[in-house]
């Protein structure tokens, strides 16, 4: 879980290998941190390489919300409902396990 990963308790390796998460890093236009896509059994985190080192981990770790949100899960779901709601939820699960 996400969680173990930002307790330390599972190294960054091996929760991509558990997974199966590979890291891009592209360039993308400004106002575009990063999204996630899967790619058959890939989960692939495409990131802007032209934001700093901090936003770069922040959204990281909000892709890998989206993640264990099943977000990836409900993709057509996704095309009616409003991207805005799922983006929160990703933040607002972030923020609840960070302060937890």
């Amino acid at each position: 879980m996400l969680i173990d990963l930002l307790n330390n308790e599972i190294s960054e390796k091996d929760y991509f290998i558990e997974n199966n998460i590979k890291i891009i890093y592209k360039k993308l236009p400004k106002k575009i941190y990063g999204f996630i896509h899967k790619y058959r059994d890939i989960n692939i985190i495409i990131v802007n390489w032209n934001i700093s080192k901090e936003k770069k981990k922040k959204t990281i770790i909000h892709e890998l919300a989206h993640l264990e949100l099943h977000h990836l899960d409900r993709q057509q779901e996704l095309f009616s409902f409003s991207i805005e709601n799922v983006e929160d939820e990703a933040d607002k699960y972030v923020k609840f396990l960070m302060e937890n």
